[in-house]
């Protein structure tokens, strides 16, 4: 039997997202039908919304969620009726050419679920990441739920899904940011300022936030910032270079995803050290370096894609963190607000004035 349940839906490029009639079909081989408990308002949903994922529009919005599961399909044994979830976008295959090689992180092949949500006259829609969780219930790949104790904040711990998750996996997995070691992070949003949080849960000692807003990195002095730099007013690659003995930082992380972000980071970091990309660029960017400077610093250029997670195994290490109080994942929710406000959530993120707005149904 099918779901009718509401959803929030964008049915072409700049349309305002709305709330619709969706129809979930009942869990086929593999998949899981989720009652969705909270959603994280990410940027990526906007980035949707704007066209500049792709024009496969219409969209179903939302990804960043924990949800409950309420119904399996044939073969899933990993998650069970009742089990509490974080949903994810790495449902590892297990048999690509990066799982063969030990590196399930970076799964080429990650599971969404075979069938499609679909409006009430029969229009296919693309659930976000291929999850589509500003809605009631959601169809999902059994592998993109990993389950999660009861106890933990859902709102808070949901943000794990998506963008906490890519900021504080740029620092400790892709990054590999070591005790001791100085961090610079371009751009304090809220992939920035996990990212942050990610580097003093590593361990480092100097922790340099970049931004262009006072307000901003007043705020990420609160999750581990030990100096801030307004690029605004000074060059962000001397300010860092200052801060770091003449050197620069040993990893710089760039949370815009801009040429001019970029170089800064490539410039700011010390010899051999690690620029990590993972601010998202939009299609048309382009960035130029002289060949030689790439080849006479040294170190390293990463991108990171989701946080290089392997949601299986730090998710519950993370909430593990959150509980013993060293990650302030509760921090990162700034305002708590339903379905019919993600159109009015969008603005606020545009205006800076938030971190995380989450749905709660």
């Amino acid at each position: 039997m099918a779901y009718r349940v509401q959803g929030v839906v964008v049915r072409e490029k700049d349309a305002p997202a709305t709330i619709e009639t969706v129809i979930v079909p009942d869990p086929g081989p593999g998949e899981a039908v989720v009652d969705i408990i909270t959603s994280g308002v990410c940027h990526t949903d906007l980035h949707y919304q704007q066209g500049g994922i792709s024009d496969d529009f219409p969209f179903l919005l939302g990804h960043e969620a924990t949800g409950r599961v309420s119904a399996v399909g044939e073969g899933v044994t990993e998650i069970a009726v009742g089990d509490r979830v974080i949903l994810n976008w790495r449902a590892v295959c297990g048999q690509c050419r990066a799982c063969a090689k030990g590196q399930p992180q970076y799964c080429f092949n990650t599971h969404n679920a075979t069938q499609k949500m679909t409006l009430e006259d029969g229009t296919e829609l693309s659930a976000a990441l291929g999850i589509g969780a500003f809605i009631e219930k959601t169809l999902v790949a059994a592998g993109q739920c990993t389950k999660i104790d009861e106890e933990s904040d859902a709102a808070a711990v949901g943000l794990l899904g998506c963008g906490v998750m890519a900021g504080i996996g740029a620092a400790i997995n892709t990054g590999e940011v070591k005790r001791g070691e100085s961090v610079a992070v371009i751009g304090c949003g809220g992939v920035g300022t996990a990212a942050i949080a990610g580097a003093q849960l590593a361990g480092a000692t100097t922790i340099i936030a970049v931004d262009i807003d006072d307000a901003k990195l007043e705020q990420a002095k609160r999750f581990g910032a030990t100096h801030t730099v307004n690029s605004k007013n000074e060059d962000p690659v001397a300010a860092i270079q200052a801060l770091t003995g003449g050197f620069g930082a040993d990893v710089v992380i760039d949370a815009v995803g801009r040429p001019e972000t970029y170089k800064q980071a490539f410039y700011a970091r010390d010899l051999a050290g690690r620029v990590v990309l993972v601010g998202v660029p939009t299609p048309e960017m382009q960035l130029e370096l002289p060949l030689l400077d790439v080849f006479g610093r040294g170190g390293s250029l990463k991108s990171s894609w989701y946080g290089d997670c392997l949601p299986s195994r730090d998710f519950a290490m993370l909430i593990d963190q959150y509980k013993l109080g060293r990650l302030d994942l509760d921090g990162f929710v700034t305002e708590r607000v339903g379905l019919g406000d993600v159109e009015a959530s969008f603005a606020k993120m545009g205006d800076g004035t938030v971190l995380r707005s989450v749905v709660e149904l």
